[in-house]
């Protein structure tokens, strides 16, 4: 799986950047996992011709001492579909974007 991992993290940079997820995320339908929502303009022409696949997102997993964000884009409602792919370059834009604004909100130095 292509994702972006945050590691080594002390427990209080955890618990900030679980606070932060919380604030500014829908969350999944475990502890710890949550969905980056893409606007439609984000998505890939593919993507765009599939709404009843939509909407679309990225996942989040919190661990105990790290954070991934994963790189592919998945359906609310289909696990197979052509629509289904790895990030495009403006995606994965959006993804260091976010965490970038996140890792400075936080003040996350690991």
């Amino acid at each position: 799986m292509r994702q972006i991992v945050i590691d080594e993290l002390s427990p209080m940079e955890r618990d900030n950047i679980d606070s932060y997820l919380k604030r500014t995320l829908k969350s999944g339908p475990m502890i710890g996992l949550y969905w980056i929502e893409l606007s439609p303009d984000l998505l890939s022409r593919d993507q765009q011709g599939h709404d009843e696949c939509g909407p679309f997102y990225l996942g989040v997993e919190v661990e105990e001492r790290r954070v991934l964000f994963e790189l592919l884009v998945r359906s609310t409602v289909k696990l197979h579909c052509s629509c289904i792919a790895h990030a495009t370059p403006a995606q994965r834009q959006f993804v260091l974007n976010f965490i970038d604004t996140m890792v400075a909100e936080e003040q996350i130095t690991s």
